[in-house]
């Protein structure tokens, strides 16, 4: 059943004279690509194809502005579970790797890419002298609005308060570019640890926790001409 989200935008067109960042979170093969995995869709699923596919054109669309991309890849070790999730996109295996429509981003100038090991990017970002890659991209690129998924957003809102991320101003949720995985009862059940886990209840949720969070939900995205 599909759940209007109350006060959504319709569209909104990015100015190129305000700095914006792309943020995709585990666009990857162990969520998207059928069959890749426990998490991935047992079947063609239309809300992953539609935000695999949505993804990929604002990704173009702000590289050909060199504009910057931060890409969360998944990615975690056999032997450190990730409770409720149940085994998935194991260091090392293909279902780590960004989707084929994609990957292309592994070479682009204006790509970062980040392997992250736990459901928060921002924790998946401290390295090992305690710097914050995500931070440093934020502050580096001097960007004003970044479009984001909720694996990020906790931290994203909170940071906007805080100002943590100057000059950070305005976070941006594309509900068409939004998808989360299906694990429903009789699959969960099934595997040791799972979560039962609607697609389409929690697709409306993660929207509504976003705009709860101070996000700004959008229908459509586009850029203005160069």
């Amino acid at each position: 059943m599909k759940r209007e989200l109350p006060l959504e935008e319709d569209s909104l067109v990015l100015s190129q004279d305000v700095k914006t960042g792309l943020i995709l979170v585990v666009v990857v093969n162990g969520f998207c690509t059928v069959g890749a995995g426990n998490l991935a869709p047992m079947k063609p699923d239309k809300q992953i194809s539609d935000m695999v596919e949505e993804s990929a054109r604002l990704a173009r669309l702000l590289c050909e502005r060199k504009w910057p991309v931060f890409a969360f890849l998944d990615s975690h070790l056999p032997d450190i579970p990730e409770p409720s999730f149940p085994p998935h996109c194991i260091a090392g295996t293909d279902e780590t790797r960004l989707v084929p429509a994609l990957q292309w981003l592994e070479n682009e100038p204006n790509a970062t890419l980040r392997c992250k090991n736990c459901i928060v990017g921002f924790i998946g970002s401290i390295q090992e002298d305690d710097s914050n890659l995500f931070v440093d991209w934020v502050k580096n690129n001097q960007i004003k609005t970044v479009y984001t998924q909720i694996c990020v957003l906790d931290f994203v809102s909170s940071a906007l308060n805080r100002r943590i991320l100057t000059p950070l101003e305005d976070v941006i949720a594309y509900s068409s570019a939004f998808a989360t995985f299906d694990l429903p009862v009789h699959v969960a059940r099934n595997i040791s640890g799972a979560l039962v886990h609607p697609q389409d209840l929690m697709h409306h949720i993660g929207l509504y926790m976003a705009k709860g969070r101070g996000a700004r939900i959008v229908s459509e995205v586009s850029v203005a001409a160069l």
